[in-house]
C-alpha cells in the first residue's frame, strides 16, 4: 500500500525549494501524494502558485483561505489561528499518514499543531537553523513537534539533537533547491519580456536584485527599512529587478511605500510579485549582487555564488558562505557594502548540500517507522 504524505505550501519560496521533490514523489510508486496550499500561497497579489503547480505537471489537493487581510501583528495572529482550524478539516478530510512541512513560517505552525493533534507523523524540513528573527522560535516549535528531521547543515543537526531529539529521527540531507540548481540547464531557461511593472530590464547589462521583508519582531520600524531601502535604489546606477515582500506583519507598509516610489521613481527598476522557481534562479545567477534580507540570499546564493547584500536582522544568524556582507539598516552603509562585494572575490559554498537531496529524503521516508510517540532524548 503507498504511504499518503501530505505537503502543505505555505508561500512562493516554501513551494520552490521542493518543487523537484514533489515531481519525483508523485513519479515514485511507493507514495500518494496531495499539495495543500494555504495563506499568500492562494492570492494573486503575493504570487499565487497554482497555476504554476498545474504547469510543472502537479495539482493541488485542497486551497485553504485564512489569511486576513491588514498585514499586522494581531492579523497574523489570527491568520494562524484561523488556518489551524481549517486544516484540521483538511487533514481529516485526506486522512495522510504523513504531514511534509517545511521551514519556519507562523503557517508552518499551524500546520505542526493540527498534524500533532490528529495523530500524525510529522516530517520536518530546514528544522535547527538559526536566524535571529520570530521565524527561528517558530522553526524550534516545529522541530518539538515534529517526529522525523530532514536538516541541511551539520550545524542544524547538532543544534536539533541538542534539543533532546533522537539522533536517530534526525538527518543531514541538504536543501532540496541545491538539487534544483544543480540540475537546471539555465541556457534553456527563458525569461519573457515583459515581466512585473516598470523598467524592462536589459540583461546585456549589470543589473541588482532586491528582496526585502518585513521582520515581524521589529515592526514598529517597517517604514524604516522600506524607505532606507528606497534611498538605496534612488542612489544605484545600475538596473533593478525588485521582488515583492511576503506576507508578514508589516507588509502593507512595504506595499504602500513601494507603489508610491514605482509611480514617481521608476526609470530603471521592473517591479515583480512572482517568477517561477527556474526563472528566479536564472535571475539571480546572472544578477549584480542581491540586496535585501531574504533567505535565497544566503542559502541558493551561496551554492551558486552570487554576491549578496544582507540588510539588517532578520537573517544575521544564518550560516553563510564568503557571498554574503551583512549591511545595518542605513542606505549609506548599505551603498558602502555593495561597492565593496564587488570588489570581492567570492567562492561557491555547499554548507547547504551538494545536490543529492531528493534522493536521500525519498529513501528515508520509504523505510521511516510512522511512530508517533516521542521522549526527550538524554544522552
Amino acid at each position: 500500500m503507498k504511504k499518503k504524505i501530505t505537503f502543505v505550501i505555505v508561500n512562493r519560496a516554501n513551494y520552490g525549494r521542493i518543487k523537484d521533490l514533489l515531481i519525483k514523489f508523485k513519479k515514485d510508486k511507493y507514495f500518494k501524494i496531495d499539495i495543500v496550499i494555504v495563506s499568500s500561497s492562494t492570492l494573486k497579489k503575493y504570487g499565487e502558485i497554482e497555476n504554476i503547480i498545474k504547469q510543472d505537471g502537479l495539482s493541488v489537493s485542497e486551497k485553504i483561505y485564512t489569511h486576513i487581510e491588514g498585514e499586522n501583528l494581531q492579523t497574523m495572529t489570527k491568520s494562524t489561528g484561523l488556518l489551524l482550524l481549517e486544516l484540521s478539516t483538511t487533514f481529516q478530510k485526506l486522512n495522510p499518514d504523513m504531514v511534509f512541512l517545511v521551514g519556519d513560517r507562523y503557517e508552518v505552525l499551524s500546520a505542526a499543531i493540527a498534524a500533532n493533534y490528529m495523530n500524525i507523523f510529522l516530517i520536518h524540513l530546514q528544522g535547527g537553523e538559526l536566524t535571529g528573527s520570530v521565524d527561528e522560535n517558530v522553526r524550534h516549535a516545529v522541530t518539538k513537534l515534529s517526529h522525523l528531521h530532514l536538516v541541511n547543515t551539520k550545524r542544524s543537526k547538532k543544534i536539533v539533537e541538542q534539543m533532546g531529539e533522537n539522533p536517530k529521527n534526525v538527518f543531514n540531507v541538504g536543501c532540496p533547491s541545491i538539487d534544483l540548481i544543480k540540475n537546471t540547464d539555465f541556457k534553456k531557461v527563458k525569461i519573457k519580456q515583459p515581466f512585473g511593472v516598470g523598467f524592462e530590464i536589459n540583461f546585456q547589462k549589470p543589473y541588482y536584485v532586491f528582496l526585502v521583508h518585513p521582520v515581524t519582531t521589529d515592526y514598529k520600524n517597517s517604514e524604516k527599512l522600506i524607505s532606507e531601502m528606497i534611498e538605496v535604489a534612488k542612489k544605484l546606477e545600475n538596473q533593478i529587478i525588485w521582488l515583492w515582500p511576503n506576507v508578514d506583519a508589516g507588509a502593507n507598509i512595504f506595499s504602500k511605500k513601494i507603489r508610491s516610489f514605482r509611480e514617481r521613481f521608476a526609470s530603471k527598476i521592473n517591479f515583480v510579485i512572482n517568477f517561477k522557481t527556474d526563472e528566479y534562479l536564472k535571475i539571480l545567477q546572472n544578477c549584480t549582487a542581491i540586496v535585501g534580507n531574504s533567505s535565497s540570499a544566503i542559502r541558493e546564493a551561496s551554492y551558486m555564488g552570487v554576491k549578496a547584500i544582507n540588510i539588517g536582522d532578520r537573517q544575521i544568524l544564518r550560516e553563510r558562505g564568503n557571498n554574503v556582507i551583512d549591511a545595518p539598516v542605513n542606505h549609506k552603509k548599505i551603498i558602502k557594502c555593495i561597492e565593496k562585494i564587488k570588489r570581492r572575490k567570492i567562492s561557491k559554498c555547499k554548507i547547504y548540500g551538494d545536490g543529492n537531496s531528493i534522493k536521500k529524503i525519498i529513501k528515508i521516508l520509504k523505510n521511516v517507522d510512522l511512530d508517533i510517540n516521542k521522549k526527550f532524548y538524554v544522552r
